[in-house]
């Protein structure tokens, strides 16, 4: 074998505890680090990491462009805002999957003042994250900050 062809070998990538990538696009209380993606690994079509908020937080509206987005709450009880004005909504606890389809603009919100929301979430094709202008807390049924 030839050094050329050894150089191209496709193998697994492990990106260690505590050494994920940072350099994604945040929103507000919603903290995005990855696990996998195009930033830091040979992934070219999708984005996988954990999506973190602290007791009372929740992240901006935004949606994810073209994205298709699948979601695993891993801990916590956490509530997705949606539709006009953010009326409409759906719950979701520990062990629950979501998916939230492309250019659909929503709120994420941790629903616990006292314990982390953390979410195990992927995306195609990429990390795509959309701020769009801030919504006051009292629009959100049921929100409140710790």
């Amino acid at each position: 074998m030839t050094s050329e062809i050894a150089n191209t070998r496709v193998v697994p990538v492990v990106t260690r505890a505590g050494h994920e990538h940072h350099g994604t696009t945040q929103s507000g209380g919603a903290v995005r680090v990855s696990g996998v993606g195009p930033q830091h690994t040979p992934a070219t079509r999708i984005w996988f990491g954990k999506v973190t908020n602290e007791p009372g937080y929740r992240s901006l509206p935004h949606h994810h462009g073209e994205a298709e987005t699948g979601g695993y709450v891993l801990t916590g009880v956490a509530r997705i805002y949606y539709g006009e004005n953010y009326r409409e909504y759906v719950d979701m606890s520990e062990g629950d999957f979501v998916f939230v389809p492309p250019f659909m603009p929503h709120v994420e919100v941790n629903m616990s003042t006292t314990e982390e929301l953390v979410w195990l979430t992927c995306r195609t094709p990429d990390n795509i994250v959309v701020n769009l202008q801030e919504v006051d807390d009292s629009t959100l049924v049921g929100y409140r900050r710790a």
